[in-house]
C-alpha cells in the first residue's frame, strides 16, 4: 500500500479545524487577505479557475497573519 494509501485515509480530516468555533474568524481573515491582495473569493468555493500564484499568495498571506497573531498572543500583547 505504501505512503500514498496512508495519505488518502487522512485526506478527509486534513482541513478540519482544531477549534471549530474559529470558523467565522478564519473566514473573515480569508476575505480580508483576498481584499488586500486583490483576489476575488469564488462564491461557489471552487478555485479551479485561479492560478497557483493567486491561491498561493492568498494562502501564504493568511499563514503569515496567523503566525503574527499567535506571536502576539504568546508575547502577551493585545490584538489591536
Amino acid at each position: 500500500m505504501g505512503q500514498a494509501g496512508q495519505n488518502q485515509g487522512s485526506r478527509s480530516s486534513r482541513n478540519s479545524l482544531v477549534v471549530p468555533q474559529a470558523t467565522a474568524a478564519l473566514q473573515q481573515l480569508k476575505y480580508e487577505a483576498a481584499q488586500e491582495l486583490g483576489v476575488t473569493i469564488p462564491q461557489d468555493g471552487y478555485y479551479g479557475n485561479y492560478t497557483s500564484r493567486e491561491t498561493g499568495s492568498l494562502g501564504g498571506y493568511i499563514t503569515k497573519r496567523l503566525v503574527q497573531l499567535a506571536e502576539q498572543q504568546l508575547s502577551g500583547r493585545s490584538n489591536s
